[in-house]
């Protein structure tokens, strides 16, 4: 699994989001779009798509803005991930939301389908435990050492 730009510009906006002190303070997109350097239109795509899995309130106007739907603590990177990206397997016949059989002979012994089984179970086992509230506490440990 690669990462997609909507990923990572999805993750990086709703950390800035996570950091708002008090928490659900409204945040223009302008100023996400600026603070983290990216394309206001590419980042309204984006926001749309969190508000409607239910990740993100926004309300339009003067004063208006985003803030996380949830506590930080509660959502986590795996539910971003799908949300923007699609379902976390490196193949699709290991994939729990878009399973599709493999072109082997047998896919109860295929070597290469255990390994990206593996591979798969690593990946959501981290991603599905880390939620904004953690990332956000690695970042703030970093910058006091």
């Amino acid at each position: 699994m690669r990462l997609s730009k909507r990923g990572e510009y999805g993750i990086r906006a709703l950390l800035l989001l996570a950091k708002q002190n008090p928490p659900g303070e409204l945040v223009q997109i302008k100023q996400i779009a600026i603070k983290e350097n990216i394309p206001l239109k590419y980042l309204e795509q984006i926001l749309l798509t969190l508000r409607h899995a239910g990740l993100l309130h926004s309300r339009m106007g003067i004063g208006g803005g985003y803030h996380l739907a949830k506590p930080a603590s509660s959502i986590t990177l795996g539910q971003i991930i799908r949300t923007l990206d699609g379902p976390i397997a490196p193949v699709n016949c290991v994939s729990q939301m878009a399973y599709e059989p493999c072109d082997c002979p047998d896919e109860n012994t295929c070597g290469l389908r255990m390994a990206m089984l593996d591979v798969r179970t690593g990946m959501t086992s981290i991603l599905d435990t880390t939620s904004l509230a953690d990332v956000l506490q690695r970042m703030q440990s970093k910058a006091a050492a």
